[in-house]
């Protein structure tokens, strides 16, 4: 396996500030609100936020930002990309069990040798729950799926080296409105699929390789 990767140092801070909504002022208090906390939380610097348009037919109320985690040494490559999704449906829906749903998305290229790890999708889940633990973000009515695909090429490309991609897609229900945690734990969980070593003790990546594939 390859040694970790480290990224390049970024300007301090790097966070999801002014977070906004396409229905601005009609938008619920609760969720304006909301937003305002992911706004204010800080982030990991290695984790580059932008905000992006939000799905609109899913939930009365939305947003979302995308994040990546770049290579080392200024290269062109990403060692971790996804998506960060907040929605928001004042009455509620059954399945949520709750008023707000988190639903988010990581992307990552691993060395050839994850694909045979018969541990390994439960090893990425762990990297999820991890971080919601370690910054405080309570949640409950956790979903998701681990993804791997291995790419092996032949003929006239012969020559490349086999590629792994994980996917992992995942969503939440926060306790409670103050969603700046739940931002903090998915760019841990993007540092932690890129390979970057974990800030506080007890997560371990796994050895990340090349570049992402972009959602």
């Amino acid at each position: 396996m390859r040694p970790r990767a480290t990224a390049p140092p970024a300007a301090a801070g790097s966070y999801g500030a002014e977070v906004t909504t396409p229905h601005g002022i009609d938008a619920p208090a609760e969720f304006r609100a909301a937003l305002e906390t992911i706004g204010a939380r800080r982030v990991r610097p290695e984790v580059a936020l932008h905000e992006v348009p939000s799905p609109r037919r899913v939930a009365p109320f939305s947003a979302a930002l995308t994040g990546h985690v770049a290579a080392p040494g200024g290269e062109d490559a990403e060692l971790a990309s996804g998506r960060f999704v907040v929605l928001h449906d004042p009455d509620g829906q059954e399945t949520w069990r709750g008023r707000f749903r988190v639903v988010t998305l990581v992307r990552a290229s691993l060395e050839p040798e994850m694909a045979t790890d018969a541990l390994f999708a439960e090893v990425a889940w762990t990297w999820l729950t991890d971080a919601l633990r370690e910054t405080g973000a309570a949640a409950h009515t956790e979903s998701g799926t681990v993804s791997r695909v291995l790419s092996q090429s032949f003929g006239a490309l012969a020559g490349r080296p086999d590629d792994v991609e994980l996917e992992l897609r995942a969503s939440w229900t926060p306790a409670t409105p103050d969603l700046g945690a739940h931002l903090e734990a998915w760019a841990e969980l993007l540092c932690t699929a890129a390979g970057l070593p974990p800030r506080t003790d007890g997560v371990t990546p796994l050895p990340a390789s090349r570049h992402t594939v972009v959602p």
